[in-house]
């Protein structure tokens, strides 16, 4: 095992494009699932991105699965149509909480026990990785029989020099974990709780360590991440993929991938400029995809490099302080309908507190600039039940949706053509590895009444659409994202036809313990098992500047920056270890 493969197979000729086929016989056969339905999981560059990092692999044979469209439908891989029973390994990627529910009705479609520790070595391993899993996988863990925690650029070679199928399922998984960096088998870990319902330990079994390394790629540049089957089906049919940057520098204080994935990491100009070469066979744009494609060292030298080739771009993120004539003139050309901007909050106070970094003036020329530009339409991105926020904070969000509106319309007038604003307004979930870790989510019924305010009070705004998240769906979102092993048995409840409020109802401790309480910044939390090489101590001071509305300022490892841990990464930093001064910290 472990050999790298020369070359792949020839695509596969048909509807989709780049299939790699291999000889069934004589391969180790992954099925590699996307819990959730086929043009979800093909729009998805992570998954893209693993299938053809498995199918580079002499000796692997990789196809993949997903969510049947309905119930009566057969669950089997997409490239031979076989049963996932015939696999060697189901290999999930997870990268929404939200589809934990459809990893067991998967593994029900495909007549596999659910836990773990019911199977069988007559039944495939089944793996997980994903962003998800690596911020928290335990709401999920007594069904998976091992977790690879990190990026699948970086744990792959690892993974597969020591992986023997032949050896006993548990000696196997042992010795995995022992020297597989980001390998996490659940079953060697035993979590133990107080009469309070508190996590007090959570302890291996076997000589495996205290806590897993998350694995980060040694080098973007060498497998970058791109679209590897051009699909005919699904959002993004006709636009290929390309990854230009791997977290982001400016640390908004709510966003996972602005943590864990630090420090953040761009594409070379020259790989990308490759990529675009590529693409002008097989699409008729390209997508850059990033958390930070805005701030892309040589955004504008390759903006003008696709203009050249006549090859349009579109663009997952951009921020609004970041619209240079480059970026506006290959937005123009992109002929792209609709512009996003995201504010996030309303107020200039709020954004400070979870250190968004553009004012309200820069989110008005961006608007003005998109219109002027020919974007007929804006998308405009806010959240509700942030930390610290107030009344005036919502009614915050009016106003700017107003002023955006006003310049809106003036640029709109000076085009003579009017489009449209909607208005996304999403619930603020607290999530793992973030500043805002400790925090409580906001109470649904509160709310409710703030959306039920924005709803009355934009209702009838001429050419302004508002889209909002219920209290409910983030709260069991929050739920999937900040629960530990406890949390499986509501999702085994729900899997099996239960609704939520009956489990919620039963459940010991209720979900409020994970969702509505404030957590000490002593408390051990259910990921705390896991290694990002982040500062605790950063991450807690981060969340004090929160709650007094302080910005901070912008990542900058090349500037020599060692606040957060990840450029000089620090093992071991666990609960106790937190400056005694930041312990009173409470939410206000």
């Amino acid at each position: 095992m472990g050999r790298r493969a020369g070359k792949k197979a020839g695509p596969l000729s048909g509807s989709e494009t780049g299939v790699v086929r291999k000889r069934w016989r004589d391969q180790i056969k992954v099925a590699l699932v996307f819990p959730n339905r086929y043009p979800v999981g093909m729009a998805n560059l992570g998954f893209q991105t693993l299938y053809g990092l498995f199918n580079a692999y002499d000796d692997l044979l990789c196809e993949r699965a997903f969510l049947p469209e309905s119930p009566d439908m057969p669950l089997s891989s997409c490239e031979s149509g076989r049963s996932l029973d015939r696999f060697d390994i189901i290999a999930f990627s997870v990268s929404f909480e939200n589809d934990y529910p459809n990893l067991i009705r998967i593994l029900d479609l495909a007549g596999f026990p659910r836990q773990a520790r019911d199977r069988t070595p007559l039944h495939p391993l089944v793996l997980a990785g994903g962003v998800a899993c690596w911020l928290n996988p335990e709401p999920i863990a007594p069904f998976v029989d091992l977790f690879l925690l990190g990026e699948a650029e970086g744990l792959l070679p690892d993974f597969m020099a020591h992986l023997d199928l032949r050896r006993d399922r548990p000696a196997l998984l042992r010795h995995l974990a022992r020297n597989v960096p980001g390998a996490y088998v659940p079953a060697l870990y035993r979590p133990q709780y107080g009469a309070d319902g508190l996590l007090t330990a959570f302890e291996p079994q076997e000589d495996v360590p205290a806590r897993v390394r998350r694995v980060q790629s040694p080098d973007m540049t060498r497998d970058i991440a791109c679209t590897q089957v051009m699909a005919p089906h699904g959002p993004f049919q006709d636009t290929y993929l390309v990854e230009v940057s791997r977290g982001c520098p400016h640390g908004c204080r709510f966003c996972a991938a602005g943590f864990v994935y630090r420090p953040p990491r761009f594409q070379t100009l020259v790989t990308l400029c490759d990529h675009l070469q590529q693409a002008r066979t097989r699409a008729a744009r390209v997508g850059l995809v990033g958390a930070a494609v805005s701030d892309l060292p040589d955004l504008a030298e390759l903006c003008n490099a696709a203009a050249r080739l006549d090859l349009p771009l579109a663009f997952s993120s951009l921020r609004a302080d970041a619209l240079t004539p480059e970026l506006v003139a290959a937005l123009r050309r992109s002929r792209i309908k609709t512009a996003t901007i995201a504010p996030d909050a309303g107020s200039q106070r709020l954004r400070n507190a979870i250190n968004k970094g553009i004012s309200e003036e820069q989110v008005l020329q961006a608007a003005d600039t998109l219109v002027s530009a020919g974007i007929p339409n804006l998308k405009l991105y806010f959240m509700v039940g942030l930390p610290t926020e107030t009344e005036e904070d919502v009614a915050a969000i009016v106003s700017l949706i107003q002023a955006v509106k006003n310049r809106f319309l003036a640029a709109s007038r000076r085009r003579g053509r009017m489009g449209r604003i909607t208005v996304s307004v999403s619930v603020f979930v607290p999530k793992p590895w973030t500043p805002f870790q400790w925090a409580p989510m906001a109470d649904p019924r509160a709310i409710a009444t703030k959306l039920h305010y924005l709803r009355q009070t934009l209702k009838g705004v001429p050419n302004v659409q508002l889209q909002a998240e219920t209290p409910r769906q983030a709260y069991i979102q929050a739920l999937l994202s900040r629960g530990d092993r406890r949390v499986s048995s509501l999702l085994e409840g729900h899997a099996g036809g239960q609704a939520w409020n009956d489990l919620f109802q039963k459940a010991v401790p209720h979900p409020d313990h994970f969702v509505l309480r404030s957590r000490p910044l002593d408390e051990r939390l259910p990921w705390d098992f896991i290694d990002h090489g982040l500062n605790r101590a950063y991450l807690a001071a981060e969340y004090a500047r929160a709650l007094r509305s302080q910005p901070s300022l912008p990542c900058r490892p090349e500037a020599g920056c060692r606040l957060c841990g990840a450029c000089n990464p620090i093992s071991g930093i666990l609960p106790s270890t937190v400056p005694e001064q930041l312990l009173p910290i409470r939410e206000s």
